[in-house]
């Protein structure tokens, strides 16, 4: 689901907010920015039973009915348009003047305000047909569908996904989806069903705030922006969240310096279009992937917005991550994902290269002022170059993520007030920096 979508949405329940997490789009019932949870773990799961009553649940059940109608009338029209392309083909008719209509159609229903794109996924590109037309034969079926359902009402069945992230809490994920999602099945009768889902409750805690949502989107977003996969592309929903850390403001300057197929600044440039992103790496096969992404995602734009756009704040270079050609003190932001040593690289070659990266992004970085949040799983290499780079670089909060099974870390880091000095200028020489 695209921004357009969000906003349309809001225009037929105003009083409604949409936001996205890591991994789904959602409509958010109730968010707390300061929750004051309990001393014992008791207390703060009975807390959770007695919200789950108080919450105001009726606009954002609204918006998850639009979704859900949406939903229902893609799958039938792509039904009748299968259908109709058999007959076309039993019956002998050409297909060049149907394939010109369809496109014809194709271009007018894109400008209808009305179509909600919620299915933007690229590997999925078959079904974009079905996403828009309105056809005339299925309002039949929908009447009667409805009034069924207003005389037969369907018990819905519902799941409660905790996301938690802290460290000072007091309870687990799943003791606070369990008690909560009891909570809920007592306060609308709903059926709980872990698979087979009609509604997904989304119980987003981060430290002392919390987020209560309903999902708007089944599958997993972690593909929505990347035509051009590499060995170890990253999640789009991680690059999101990498950045989010980061807090990014406007016309900051943000950098990848070792982008691969460029997922964490084309995921920047998607949704932090006020800032400027450079997606630099080594391997000029990785920074070709990452400008064909870019390119890409530059063409569904045009074709979402109906016109020829100027462009994205975005750039791809290749060059030497300890030798990085950008004026000191000229970045904001660095997100990266580091080298495991594992698909790329390897173990030995990191305790070289972590301390060289991390002085080169002390340089490049504005002090005072610049963070970044570093992603790596050989952990014990990343704190050791670390821990000789205090001076420079603060660490600020660490946060666990699991990749591919892999126990990995992104470390939010920040900027040091203290100038950058080359090793040069100790010695008394002069750096072109």
């Amino acid at each position: 689901m695209s921004t357009r979508s969000l906003y349309q949405l809001q225009e037929v329940v105003p009083e409604v907010h949409c936001l996205r997490s890591v991994d789904n789009l959602f409509v958010v019932v109730k968010e707390f920015k300061d929750y004051p949870f309990k001393e014992t773990k008791e207390e703060v799961l009975k807390d959770f039973e007695e919200l789950a009553g108080k919450l105001p649940w009726s606009d954002p059940l609204k918006v998850w009915k639009i979704n859900t109608s949406f939903k229902k009338k893609k799958t039938k029209r792509k039904k009748i348009n299968q259908n109709s392309s058999k007959e076309k083909i039993n019956n002998g008719q050409g297909d060049k003047t149907d394939e010109r209509d369809d496109k014809k159609g194709f271009i007018n229903n894109t400008l209808d305000s009305h179509i909600l794109d919620y299915y933007e996924n690229p590997a999925i590109k078959e079904e974009i047909s079905t996403l828009v037309g309105d056809d005339l034969a299925s309002c039949k079926d929908e009447k009667d569908e409805s009034s069924k359902e207003e005389t037969q009402p369907e018990v819905l069945k519902f799941r409660v996904t905790c996301n938690r992230a802290g460290e000072k809490h007091c309870f687990s994920s799943n003791e606070a989806a369990r008690d909560f999602g009891g909570a809920i099945q007592d306060y609308f009768k709903w059926k709980a069903d872990m698979t087979n889902f009609d509604v997904e409750v989304l119980l987003n805690i981060h430290d002392k705030e919390i987020v209560v949502g309903i999902a708007l989107t089944e599958e997993s977003l972690h593909r929505r922006n990347i035509t051009h996969f590499g060995p170890t592309t990253l999640r789009s929903t991680l690059a999101y969240g990498m950045l989010r850390l980061c807090a990014p403001q406007p016309t900051d300057i943000i950098v990848d310096p070792m982008c691969g197929t460029g997922a964490i600044p084309i995921e920047g440039a998607t949704e932090w279009s006020n800032c400027y992103h450079i997606a630099g790496d080594n391997n000029p096969l990785a920074v070709n992937r990452a400008a064909n992404n870019i390119s890409s995602l530059l063409t569904k734009s045009q074709i979402k917005e109906g016109k020829v756009s100027w462009g994205l704040p975005i750039d791809a270079v290749q060059w030497d991550i300890c030798n990085l050609p950008l004026r000191t003190g000229s970045v904001d932001i660095i997100v990266t994902d580091m080298p495991f040593g594992k698909r790329m690289g390897s173990k030995k070659r990191n305790w070289n290269l972590y301390p060289a990266c991390l002085r080169e992004m002390s340089r490049v970085c504005r002090p005072g002022t610049g963070r970044a949040a570093l992603l790596t799983q050989d952990k014990k290499c990343f704190a050791k170059a670390l821990s000789g780079m205090g001076h420079v670089w603060r660490k600020v909060h660490t946060v666990w993520v699991n990749i591919g099974g892999l126990h990995a870390a992104v470390y939010l880091l920040k900027r040091t007030p203290q100038a950058f000095i080359h090793p040069s200028e100790q010695d008394g020489e002069r750096t072109p920096w």
